[in-house]
C-alpha cells in the first residue's frame, strides 16, 4: 500500500508543480477559483504524503509541504513564467495542509486507542 501511495504522491506533486508553472495551464476543474484549486491539490498531496510515509512526523510533513507551496509561489514570480506570485495562495495551501494533518492526527489517535 505504501508503494502505491508513494507513486501517487510523486505523480500528484509532478502534476501540481507542472500546472503551477505553466504559463497557461488547462482549465481542468471548470469554473473553480484559484484558491480552491490550490487547496484541492495540497489537500490531496497531504493525504497521499501521510499514506506514503505513515511514520513520518506530521510536523515535518506540514513543514515540507508548506515549503513546497512557498517555493511554487517564488517560481511563479519569475517574469518569463507569466504567472502571479500571491502570498494568499501559499496561505491557502498551508491552511489546508494543517487542516488535513489535524484530521490525520485525530484519526491516528483513535486508531491507536482501538488496538
Amino acid at each position: 500500500m505504501k508503494r502505491v501511495a508513494r507513486l501517487l504522491l510523486a505523480l500528484a506533486i509532478v502534476v501540481a508543480v507542472t500546472m503551477a508553472l505553466l504559463p497557461h495551464p488547462p482549465n481542468v476543474m471548470g469554473n473553480v477559483s484559484d484558491k480552491v484549486q490550490h487547496m484541492t491539490a495540497f489537500g490531496t498531496i497531504t493525504i497521499l504524503y501521510c499514506a506514503a510515509f505513515p511514520r513520518q512526523s506530521l510536523l515535518r510533513i506540514g513543514e515540507r509541504l508548506s515549503f513546497l507551496g512557498a517555493l511554487i509561489e517564488v517560481f511563479q514570480s519569475i517574469p518569463s513564467i507569466h504567472r502571479d506570485c500571491d502570498v494568499m495562495d501559499w496561505i491557502a495551501d498551508t491552511a489546508v495542509i494543517i487542516g488535513v494533518l489535524v484530521v490525520v492526527r485525530i484519526w491516528r489517535g483513535r486508531r491507536a486507542s482501538t488496538f
